[in-house]
């Protein structure tokens, strides 16, 4: 967003900035204003606004210099920064503070799970070659795992879902016992990033610690929408994303048992346990750890808010529209409150978003990044939709700027949407 201010005015803004408010130049708070509230947004599951207090926590740092691995007094002062953080964030996700190693992001802490466990556990015992995981994961697993097939020699099995997005459990308990020795790790998202279904991870975790297969969960879109406490689930590896929460965009962390031997993808300064080198952004670690205990400590209103909007929304949508269908779990606590994903019969999904786009509606047709990609959604195509189906689907996500005048506004223009997405798939048929 360019907000065409000279950097004098940001700078002030910043020196102002004391630990109860933020205080910006008035043409900057018109300008984040209008970006805030134009277009209506509603795809929080590609990424949400920074909460309040994350943006408290980065700014007061960002001009603050040291390097958390300096020994002098700066540089401590950023490793306290860094420090405290990470027992934030464990107090926040029922792990130790020694479990967290900062990453970039959900991508790279999902990379550093599945590669790092995989060399590890292949080099212990050549056997284990076999990496289990599902046809519905983000790329951001799907794609290492691909790498890992075409350049390591790794055995990836991906299986199969029911209709509604969920793991078929006997399929992995029968892949599992069939070999269980030869299988490197276990990956299982939490929750499905384009439909919303939650995982039956308890049912993964239980048949693989019999075996001594560690499981991995890419809970980039669990965080901050339903209860995780990393002990309590029994996985030995969980990656989280802080611009889904409500932190900062290229700061995340992966969650991992310290007794778990993990292979660096990158090698220098040894930072993060020997697993994760490379300078620490402390103002960005601070806004995670912000971010992580603003959205847990506010989780079952936030869900319950996010709920309600979600089900008025698809109840509107559904009146206006009589044929569009819900895609997605059928039971309310077994998906994300903040999920919505349609399919619109007679539609191409990407006209029915550039159509919502043009009205100041921001949506998705799956994940964000695949954007600009025309191609129909992998886990539609999992949960056995056809072509088709997976072609005209939206997703509406929902965050903690939601309104009910967001939805409302919504349901207000879909039915013209559709119809004119309609027209023009019939025209372009004849």
């Amino acid at each position: 967003m360019a907000v065409g201010l000279q950097q004098g005015a940001f700078h002030r803004a910043l020196r102002s900035t004391d630990q109860t408010r933020i205080v910006w130049p008035s043409r900057m708070r018109r300008t984040l204003a209008h970006a805030m509230n134009h277009p209506i947004y509603l795809d929080h599951a590609a990424t949400t606004p920074m909460a309040p207090a994350a943006i408290e926590a980065m700014t007061k740092l960002l001009p603050v210099v040291g390097n958390p691995s300096s020994l002098h007094a700066a540089g401590r002062a950023a490793r306290r920064v860094v420090e405290e953080s990470r027992e934030e964030i464990a107090a926040g996700l029922g792990c130790r503070p020694g479990d967290v190693v900062f990453t970039s992001g959900g991508t790279e802490a999902d990379n550093l799970a599945l590669k790092g466990v995989f060399w590890a556990r292949r080099d212990a015992d050549p056997r284990r070659v076999r990496i289990l995981s599902t046809t519905i994961e983000h790329h951001a697993v799907l794609d290492p795992l691909e790498w890992l097939a075409k350049h390591e020699g790794a055995q990836v099995e991906l299986l199969p879902v029911d209709r509604q997005g969920r793991l078929d459990v006997t399929a992995l308990r029968q892949a599992v016992e069939r070999e269980p020795e030869s299988v490197a790790l276990i990956s299982v998202m939490w929750a499905n990033n384009e439909v919303g279904t939650l995982q039956p991870l308890d049912e993964v975790v239980a048949l693989a610690q019999p075996h001594g297969i560690p499981v991995h969960t890419d809970a980039v879109q669990a965080v901050g929408s339903v209860p995780v406490d990393f002990a309590a689930s029994g996985v030995d590896l969980l990656a989280l994303s802080g611009h889904k929460l409500g932190g900062p965009v290229g700061v995340g962390a992966l969650v991992v048992r310290r007794e778990l031997s993990v292979v660096p993808l990158t090698h220098g300064g040894g930072q993060e346990r020997d697993i994760r080198s490379g300078t620490l952004n402390a103002a960005g670690v601070a806004g995670l750890a912000a971010a992580v205990t603003w959205s847990v400590g506010h989780i079952e209103e936030h869900a319950r808010r996010l709920a309600a909007l979600r089900d008025r929304l698809v109840a509107g949508v559904q009146q206006v529209v009589p044929d569009a269908i819900y895609n997605g779990a059928d039971d309310p606590d077994q998906r994300l409150p903040g999920v919505a994903h349609l399919k619109f019969p007679g539609c191409e999904g990407d006209s029915l978003l550039m159509l919502l786009d043009a009205r100041g509606i921001a949506c998705s047709t799956g994940s964000a990044c695949q954007a600009g990609v025309a191609q129909p959604s992998h886990v539609l195509l999992a949960m056995g939709c056809n072509e088709e189906y997976a072609r005209s689907s939206l997703r509406f996500s929902l965050g903690h700027a939601s309104t009910e005048a967001d939805v409302d506004a919504l349901v207000a223009a879909i039915g013209p949407v559709v119809e004119r997405a309609r027209k023009a798939m019939a025209v372009s048929r004849t």
